[in-house]
């Protein structure tokens, strides 16, 4: 049997290197030899432990993960980041990660990623794709990541996003639907005002893509989107807004 990879977590979070300790514990493959809580330290883990294999964490305090690869001379073991923000996921690939992991990471994502060390597939970042922390702007790219599937996409592909409990579906302009960890009260906060508007407690829904509204007696109604078959209900309480922003 091969040696298992030597793997370092580079992560200013305690809990967050423990489990994914735990996450990596059935894998043979690879063997966590060190951690390391930011950049400072994980460059003294790095030339003393000689890793194959770097988890690396994007923000944290003082320098990120990006600023620990430049100040490397060189990068002789694979890196796979672990991060909270999706809005880094092109630059990742651009400075040729393994692959992108967004917490909580689920072990059979992290079976896939840790697959690819041994065929030495990479991931073909699709449509580009980016942000989702900060403010969006229209050309801004989404990381959309949904069990086994994962793709950029931008965000004025955004077809509509309709409410699943804690989660949301976004629906984009291919067809495609992405179940989405994040509520839709935090994709509203974060998607330009001037694009997207709320017409149901449950939907949200790009402007450019509404083709006609239909309304009801009740005042609410129904509004029909390009390329959806079905359209989405409209409450009464958003159509006087949903009817300003078409002035």
């Amino acid at each position: 049997m091969t040696s298992p990879l030597r793997a370092l977590l580079v992560d200013d979070e305690r809990l967050a290197r423990v489990e994914l300790r735990e996450l990596l514990a059935p894998h043979p493959l690879v063997k966590v030899v060190g951690e390391a809580d930011g950049v400072a330290s994980a460059l003294e883990r790095i030339q003393a432990l000689q890793p194959d294999l770097l988890f690396l964490d994007v923000q944290m305090p003082g320098e990120s993960g990006f600023d620990l690869l430049a100040r490397l001379p060189e990068c002789p073991f694979e890196v796979i980041f672990v991060t909270a923000y999706d809005a880094h996921a092109l630059r990742a690939f651009e400075v040729n990660a393994l692959d992108y992991l967004l917490k909580p990471v689920h072990p059979e994502r992290l079976a896939r990623t840790l697959a690819r060390l041994e065929t030495g597939e990479r991931p073909k970042p699709a449509p580009p794709l980016g942000p989702v922390r900060q403010k969006l702007a229209e050309d801004d790219m989404l990381f959309l990541e949904n069990g086994a599937r994962s793709r950029f996409v931008r965000v004025d592909q955004i077809v509509c996003l309709c409410g699943a409990g804690d989660y949301a579906e976004v629906v984009t302009a291919d067809g495609t639907r992405t179940l989405s960890p994040r509520p839709l009260k935090e994709w509203e906060a974060r998607l330009p005002e001037r694009m997207f508007a709320r017409i149901h407690r449950s939907a949200l829904v790009n402007l450019a893509f509404v083709e006609r509204v239909d309304r009801s007696l009740s005042g609410g109604g129904d509004v029909h989107l390009r390329g959806l078959p079905e359209p989405l209900p409209l409450s009464r309480s958003h159509a006087s807004g949903l009817r300003e922003r078409f002035g």
